[in-house]
């Protein structure tokens, strides 16, 4: 009856462990679709003769809003991200299953794994002329 127990409580423990593993990939896959600033969409979607409010469609918030020595608005996208892949793998060997050895069941564990790290660098500026509309604009992409 206690080993029936044990088993109940480690299938519960998954679950809810589950549960907050997929939770925490939707919240990181929501951001990442929130920010929109890709070299892709700057050289796809960024037109001389746009308005400020199609760019801010765009590309989203500036992180600076500045003028020029003229008085025209400059607009600056500067993104720093840091990605990290890593891959584990767990072996695990449940006593409560086999009865365990000394006799009161466990959970003995060993992992081994690897990881990579990478910085991505992407700053945008864009140009206003007068009437606000971009008359230029220029960007940077660094990894490293």
């Amino acid at each position: 009856m206690l080993h029936r127990k044990y088993i109940l409580i480690m299938i519960l423990s998954g679950v809810l462990l589950a549960g907050c593993a997929s939770m925490h990939a939707a919240d990181v896959q929501k951001a990442r679709e929130a920010d929109k600033l890709t070299v892709g969409t700057v050289q796809r979607e960024i037109r001389v003769g746009m308005s400020g409010a199609q760019v801010a469609e765009v590309l989203g918030s500036p992180n600076i809003v500045t003028t020029d020595e003229k008085g025209r608005e400059v607009w600056v996208y500067d993104r720093i991200s840091t990605e990290t892949v890593h891959s584990s793998s767990t072996a695990l060997i449940l006593g409560i299953l086999t009865g365990g050895s000394g006799g009161g069941g466990g959970l003995a564990g060993q992992s081994a794994g690897a990881r990579s790290t990478t910085q991505k660098s992407l700053t945008v500026i864009v140009k206003f002329d007068e009437q606000k509309k971009v008359r230029d604009f220029a960007y940077r992409s660094s990894s490293f």
